[in-house]
């Protein structure tokens, strides 16, 4: 009896070391190409829109404390005051540069290529360009001013690509460079009451598909990022059907994901050139793929969704 516990004692032993070596072993790889590719980002210029708040804030946070030489970018130019100031006081021990700060206006077309080239001026080159800054909207599509669908489009869309058609060819010069360009769930399938907020991502979504397919040739990589909901000012800041600020935190956002986590998750996109990226819980997942595979199904819930709504 007692030779035979000893039996089973020694082959569940040497089970468990058979298990073990190779699970050490692949936390030391993946340890050791963790720190190697994230050793890699240190001193790239990392261009964030967005930056004086929420998400774009919290990118600032990810790409610093990571040895990049981020450039904060935003209308009001205190709140990248206070954003530069937190970094420098948060992440003390971090050695990389300091971080630079450029006030744009996304919405002001002409300007931006002006932007660029004072960053260029003051940095040298971009490696990295974060397209994050945008506003969302919150109105039935027949209740909507054209003028708020017309400045939906000129922020989340064509101010994104015009700042990205800007940055491109310093890219194609250098032969490399990556371009982020933070989309939503609502960008792959639309929902009542956001109809100008879901048009501009679809646009962003399409445009980023036919740039990541011509710039491939130049070592330029194309990473689209599709969060659900942040609890962020997002909706505060969303435009009503007349162009008026909605000024309320809606309950699905209060309820999204921190900043800080969708930050860490698209940094590590970043890090791993992922091309497509969603960042969104089981519900949301389901609608993605209902709408692609079912999508007479979805109709029919995001009709009566709709119905509800009202």
């Amino acid at each position: 009896m007692e030779e035979k516990r000893t039996m089973v004692w020694n082959i569940a032993s040497s089970i468990g070391i058979a298990l073990t070596i190779p699970y050490i072993l692949y936390k030391v790889v993946r340890a050791v190409y963790i720190k190697k590719v994230y050793g890699a980002l240190a001193g790239k210029v990392v261009v964030i829109t967005g930056a004086s708040s929420g998400l774009g804030e919290a990118l600032a946070h990810e790409f610093y404390k990571n040895g990049c030489q981020v450039v904060l970018c935003a209308r009001r130019r205190q709140e990248l005051d206070r954003v530069r100031m937190d970094l420098l006081k948060m992440h003390p021990t971090v050695p990389t540069l300091h971080p630079i700060i450029v006030p744009l206006d996304l919405g002001n077309l002409d300007q931006l290529p002006s932007n660029v080239d004072k960053i260029i001026a003051l940095t040298g080159h971009i490696d990295i360009l974060i397209n994050n800054g945008g506003i969302s909207n919150r109105g039935s599509a027949c209740d909507t001013k054209l003028s708020v669908d017309m400045e939906l489009m000129k922020i989340n869309y064509f101010g994104t690509i015009t700042l990205t058609k800007a940055v491109l060819p310093s890219m194609v010069k250098r032969n490399q460079g990556h371009i982020v360009s933070i989309s939503s769930v609502q960008g792959l399938i639309a929902i009542p009451e956001r109809s100008s907020y879901s048009a501009s991502k679809h646009a962003l979504q399409a445009f980023s598909d036919s740039l990541r397919a011509e710039v491939n040739k130049h070592n330029i990589h194309m990473t689209v990022v599709s969060p659900g909901y942040i609890k962020t000012q997002l909706s505060l800041n969303a435009l009503t059907g007349t162009g008026a600020k909605h000024g309320q935190l809606d309950k699905n956002t209060e309820q999204g994901y921190t900043p800080e986590f969708v930050a860490n998750k698209i940094l590590n996109s970043v890090v791993q050139g992922k091309k497509e990226v969603v960042i969104a819980s089981f519900i949301a997942r389901i609608g993605i793929f209902l709408r692609k595979y079912f999508p007479t199904i979805y109709f029919l819930v995001m009709a009566h969704r709709a119905n509800k709504s009202h």
